[in-house]
């Protein structure tokens, strides 16, 4: 056979090779170049170029060599010194709750937003409370009120909220998550008074002396009401609940977010926004186990549909450490109103036998279960019970998540080895809660929140996570808490378990990726692996690591276009 001639061209200092049949070499639809390209596969491989066609990573390297895949339509990004990143994998939040914490009144203390008081947050609610923000939910509410931060260092309660409407439900959602208050007419419209009994798993608080609802309600006496009160009435106002959650995702460099805890309304929302080719950024979903029959559905599995996939099944053990409703081995410090000095929180599910059986149902079907517990006695409580489960059944490659684990002990750690979980840990409470955690179980067990360098070190696979909506997703505070473990007095929270800013990205590229069976496709840069990048102010391995909290995501990009630019 005979050889083809090869000629090479010069075009704008990029070399081009032609055959003489004058066809490209694959020729790329983008190479990016002149940048802090970080490829994640190890700390010190920066690539010069990548190319990127039909929405695949097509080549990695020299600029030289990127330059053979230019054609005429081949568009050359020059990153002007900036920093570019596989995009981000959230390892552990709720995108379903984006979109009420970008719609919702802003009732997050700083820095995030301005509520430091009471008064400003009845001031706040007033103020978002216009007739055409009533109008998508029929609600005033708003997310991230965080009772710690308050100048008048107690819970607000129905008395309070009815300041701001006694005609319409309002509600502030705790920023845990785990807790809300609502006035008198939400009270009303749910059907909560006097003689309603707290459920199993949760608790109603009582004013003092009485049965009377004082209108903060914690865990499974509010969670599954959620989805149902902040609920759009509308498509249109579903369609601006979609946009707000899913552009505040994409300012903060996400690919791929994950809703932590899907209800069945939650997944039909998630499930009209795929099939209507509203989503633009991967979303896994992991479904509460109250309603695991949604995995029996189209849309569970590794592949995803219009963006959108069921990976598995989620379980909740106990509570929220700053909401004193995580379950420990030993009492908190300072008990929560009307609780007694041996008050330790309490679980979720008491019947080990209940628990078991969810795990057992896991395991039988190979679902990925993935466990929320975050005081100690929980995660005794995760261990014991999924031992003989992991024995009972062949082992296979389930990857079955630990998220959270506040308060877990090094012995706890030792066990999740054996039983191969994957550690996903929650630094981000060193900057927003690490005072309080102190004052809770004391300054030992107080530096030792969330230990990722302990976990690493004792060889678990590791992620950290956002747990967004409880702040904003910003996955630079992410990474800096984990690198600084500063608190917001400026104390360190634990100087032996930080982690390296390397490190501190792999858990929110390549390691979550993996986390979530998704290590082929994406989470580093790689060739055949998907076009998801981030590009960055600054590059978080050269900055000093105080300032890792200060870089700005500039552009997100999805399989390979650009879906969002700063400031447009």
């Amino acid at each position: 056979m005979k050889k083809l001639k090869t000629i090479i061209l010069y075009s704008f200092g990029c070399a081009t090779i032609l055959s003489c049949n004058n066809q490209i070499k694959t020729p790329a639809d983008t190479i990016y170049y002149n940048g802090d390209i970080i490829s994640m596969t190890s700390e010190n491989d920066y690539l010069e170029a990548i190319a990127i066609k039909d929405g695949n990573i097509l080549y990695t390297g020299t600029l030289d060599k990127a330059s053979i895949h230019k054609g005429e339509t081949t568009i050359m990004i020059d990153l002007k010194g900036k920093t570019m990143l596989p995009g981000f994998i959230d390892a552990h939040c709720h995108f379903a709750g984006f979109p009420a914490q970008a719609v919702g009144a802003k009732i997050l203390p700083p820095p995030d937003a301005g509520v430091k008081s009471i008064k400003e947050l009845i001031t706040t609610l007033k103020e978002w409370a216009t007739p055409e923000n009533i109008e998508l939910t029929g609600w005033i509410f708003g997310m991230g009120m965080d009772d710690t931060m308050l100048e008048e260092k107690r819970f607000p309660t129905k008395d309070d909220l009815d300041e701001v409407s006694k005609d319409i439900p309002v509600i502030a959602i705790h920023i845990s998550g785990h807790l809300a208050v609502i006035n008198s007419k939400g009270l009303e419209l749910l059907g909560i008074n006097a003689s309603t009994p707290d459920p199993k798993g949760g608790r109603i608080r009582r004013v003092k002396g009485s049965n009377e609802p004082n209108g903060v309600l914690e865990e499974l006496a509010i969670i599954p009401l959620m989805p149902t009160i902040i609920n759009p009435r509308s498509m249109k106002a579903a369609k601006i609940f979609l946009d707000s959650g899913q552009d505040l995702a994409l300012s903060y460099g996400y690919t791929t977010i994950q809703e932590g805890r899907a209800f069945e309304s939650t997944h039909a929302f998630l499930e009209q926004a795929a099939k209507a080719h509203q989503l633009k950024i991967d979303v896994v979903s992991y479904i509460d186990h109250t309603v695991d029959k949604l995995l029996e559905s189209e849309w569970y599995g590794l592949k995803y549909n219009n963006h959108y996939r069921i990976g598995g099944v989620k379980l909740a053990l106990d509570g929220s450490p700053q909401g004193r409703t995580a379950w420990l081995t030993h009492p908190y410090h300072i008990p929560p109103e009307g609780a007694d000095k041996y008050y330790d929180g309490y679980p979720i599910i008491p019947n080990d036998s209940v628990v078991q059986n969810i795990y057992d149902k896991a395991y039988k079907n190979n679902w990925q279960i993935i466990t929320h517990c975050n005081g100690d006695a929980a995660m005794d409580q995760m261990i014991r019970t999924l031992t003989p489960i992991t024995e009972k059944y062949e082992h296979k490659d389930r990857r079955t998540v630990l998220i959270h684990g506040q308060y877990v002990r090094d012995d706890q750690l030792d066990s999740y080895k054996k039983l191969d979980v994957i550690a996903s840990l929650f630094p981000l409470h060193t900057f927003y809660w690490g005072d309080w955690h102190k004052q809770l179980i004391g300054d030992s067990l107080g530096n030792k929140i969330s230990p990722t360098r302990t976990a690493l070190d004792k060889g678990l696979k590791l992620t950290i996570h956002s747990d967004a909506p409880i702040a904003l997703p910003n996955l630079m505070r992410v990474v800096w808490t984990a690198v600084n473990r500063t608190s917001r007095s400026g104390a360190i929270i634990g100087e032996n378990e930080r982690l390296t800013p390397f490190e501190a990205l792999k858990c929110i590229t390549d390691w979550s990726a993996y986390q979530h069976f998704e290590e082929n496709e994406k989470g580093t840069l790689e060739v055949g692996k998907i076009a998801d990048l981030v590009i960055l102010t600054d590059n978080p391995l050269k900055v000093k690591p105080n300032n890792i909290k200060d870089i700005k995501v500039l552009e997100t990009i999805k399989n390979g276009e650009s879906i969002y630019v700063k400031g447009e």
